[in-house]
């Protein structure tokens, strides 16, 4: 089975349909080997690691699921989460807990196509980017993508995560 087929990238590709992103459904790439890190998703598009928007699941102290989709130029910091969340601690969520919640496999998820949606919280970072590269719900597959497209696709809040 292609990446293509896999069920999580055609959840995805259904949802960015669905969002009326027609454009990035369609712009979804399958890439030569995994890309599970920013500085290794750039290499293999040939764009700068601050354009890589990564899809970040922690867990809140209640156990809730939290998104952060931050620049690959940037770490998340748990502390800064935890406020903008309401949280008094967040943690990043094992590779059980992610596909729980996302239905994806670390290093694969996307934005959308989540059994439900998230709490998620988007870099503005990403605005420096005419377009930023998401995961597609594989490992493998990427689509493009555009800050305003994030904002809209996940309901998220704008927020400076940078560190």
């Amino acid at each position: 089975m292609s990446s293509l087929e896999h069920p999580a990238v055609a959840k995805v590709a259904a949802a960015l349909a669905e969002a009326g992103l027609h454009r990035a459904a369609e712009g979804i790439r399958v890439l030569p080997a995994e890309v599970r890190t920013a500085a290794q998703a750039a290499e293999a598009l040939g764009v700068a690691v601050g354009a890589i928007a990564n899809s970040l699941v922690f867990r809140t102290n209640s156990g809730e699921p939290l998104l952060a989709m931050t620049s690959g130029a940037h770490r998340a910091d748990t502390a800064t989460l935890a406020a903008l969340a309401g949280a008094s601690t967040v943690e990043k969520a094992d590779p059980k807990f992610v596909k729980e919640h996302t239905g994806q496999v670390i290093g694969g998820v996307a934005p959308v196509g989540h059994p439900r949606v998230l709490t998620t919280f988007v870099d503005t970072a990403l605005e420096g980017y005419a377009v930023s590269w998401a995961a597609a719900g594989h490992a493998r597959s990427v689509f493009p993508t555009t800050y305003a497209d994030l904002l809209a696709l996940t309901g998220g809040r704008a927020v400076e995560l940078g560190s």
